[in-house]
């Protein structure tokens, strides 16, 4: 792109009230933005534990690919782990948006028919693109309308795959995850699940919890939220992840997490069984905001532990986000085209590690601003 054309398309974003900036946050702050659901990645007493346990295993650097010698020790143990866990083999990736991007890619391309959710992840759509494939979008989580194309389509394409995520990062709300394994069955296609915003919250995962981990061709599980880490896992059948390590480019050309991260992987799915207390306090702290937001007459989407407060318009939503930064809440602003036009929002992620008592202040502070610019 030309200069003057880069300065005019960041104008118009700034016009549109929807220029992005990094900005620097107070620690000591309430941070609300977090996705570390369970608060495993801030736990003091946990960490101190791996380390212990991990001492002479946390080197910094893995310095190579897998194929070469980014193959250590703790990215196999962690891979044998995942397969006993979930009875299917696991490939460990380094993002969550790589591991959806290169399923996508590597196994389908022109030919191919993807049937996705509309609000699907960035990385999703990224994957579609790169793959030349052709893509139809369902309505949010209509059922209905997602079987009225798989009839359409189904005798068109030889290969088609269905993609959900489990809950949604923006609206807080979940697939019906069992009638997704359904459709898949009943018209023969692919079905690839990613429980980026579930896993840990429901423990090993949705898929699992539900026993339909056998039915899905990919589940993707990264950890960069509820798993306090960085990475990804995909679950899939062996001939699928040996296909990966031979074709998928972004998994041959990347040099692997450093053994660091795959250890502490490894430590949090090896205990992910002993996290039930924080469960349960976050199962109590969604109950209760759910309550207040109520009484507050706060307009929300969600059904979970991910909030949006509905504002409705990219400026006074960073109006308002910046007055709560201000009063010490690290809030961001959630704007369309990210959302759509009129649910500008700021989005809440909940953890075990916020009392309800800062909850309801912050509550009160975001209503009474909300009053005062509207």
């Amino acid at each position: 792109m030309k200069k003057d054309k880069i300065i005019s398309e960041l104008n118009r974003k700034k016009e549109e009230n929807n220029f992005r900036t990094l900005k620097k946050f107070n620690e000591k702050d309430l941070n609300l933005s977090s996705n570390d659901y369970l608060g495993l990645a801030h736990d003091e007493e946990l960490k101190e534990k791996f380390y212990k346990e991990f001492k002479n295993k946390i080197y910094l650097s893995s310095s190579s690919s897998r194929l070469i010698t980014g193959n250590y020790n703790g990215v196999v143990e962690l891979e044998n782990q995942l397969k006993k866990v979930y009875g299917k083999p696991g490939l460990v990736m380094n993002s969550g948006f790589s591991a959806n991007k290169t399923i996508i890619d590597t196994f389908y391309n022109k030919e191919s028919l993807i049937i996705t959710d509309k609000l699907n992840h960035a990385s999703i759509y990224d994957g579609i693109i790169s793959s030349k494939c052709k893509i139809s979008r369902y309505r949010h989580l209509d059922m209905e309308h997602l079987e009225e194309m798989l009839i359409k389509n189904r005798n068109k394409y030889e290969d088609i795959l269905i993609i959900s995520e489990t809950t949604y990062s923006m609206e807080g709300d979940t697939a019906d995850l069992k009638k997704l394994v359904q459709l898949k069955k009943k018209y023969n296609c692919d079905l690839m699940i990613d429980e980026a915003h579930s896993y840990g919250v429901h423990g090993y995962g949705i898929s699992y919890n539900l026993n339909v981990v056998n039915d899905i061709d990919f589940l993707v599980i990264p950890l960069g939220k509820g798993g306090g880490s960085i990475g990804s896992y995909i679950i899939c059948e062996d001939y699928y992840k040996d296909y990966l390590i031979n074709f998928g480019r972004e998994f041959i050309y990347t040099t692997s997490l450093p053994p660091v991260n795959n250890f502490w992987n490894l430590f949090i799915l090896e205990n992910m069984n002993s996290f039930g207390e924080k469960r349960k306090k976050l199962r109590e702290l969604i109950d209760f905001t759910f309550l207040k937001i109520k009484e507050m007459d706060i307009e929300v989407v969600s059904d979970s532990h991910i909030l949006g407060l509905i504002i409705g318009d990219n400026k006074k939503v960073d109006i308002i986000s910046k007055k709560l930064r201000d009063k010490g809440y690290i809030v961001y602003s959630i704007k369309s085209p990210t959302v759509g036009k009129g649910t500008e929002r700021i989005r809440i992620g909940l953890n075990p590690n916020i009392t309800k008592e800062e909850i309801e202040k912050f509550l009160k502070e975001f209503k009474y601003e909300y009053n005062s610019i509207f």
